[in-house]
């Protein structure tokens, strides 16, 4: 389990179980799990997610983004709920929370 700060400096963990489902779901993201870990650390964007998730936005070239999506429980735990790439996000419409 790897845990890493995120912009909000809430530690943030990613378990066996979640990197597992990740990959299973999205088997893209098999050699990415050391960039979900810096999308929370360093994101170019955060935006607002459902149900009180947040989701940390990483460019990876015009319009496709690595997104991670994760919760912050208190000031001192949060967890990865999971990840994937996208081009279907229009920054413009997002409701933004910290940009960099």
């Amino acid at each position: 389990m790897e845990i890493v700060k995120s912009i909000n400096n809430v530690p943030i963990r990613l378990t066996d179980e979640r990197w597992i489902h990740i990959v299973e779901n999205h088997d893209d993201l098999a050699g990415y799990y050391d960039e979900i870990l810096n999308a929370i650390e360093c994101p170019d964007y955060v935006i607002k997610g459902y149900q009180d998730a947040l989701i940390a936005l990483k460019q990876k070239e015009a319009g496709k983004f690595l997104a991670v999506v994760y919760k912050e429980i208190k000031e001192n735990d949060g967890f990865i709920i999971t990840a994937y790439f996208t081009s279907k996000i229009k920054i413009e419409r997002e409701v933004i929370l910290w940009q960099q």
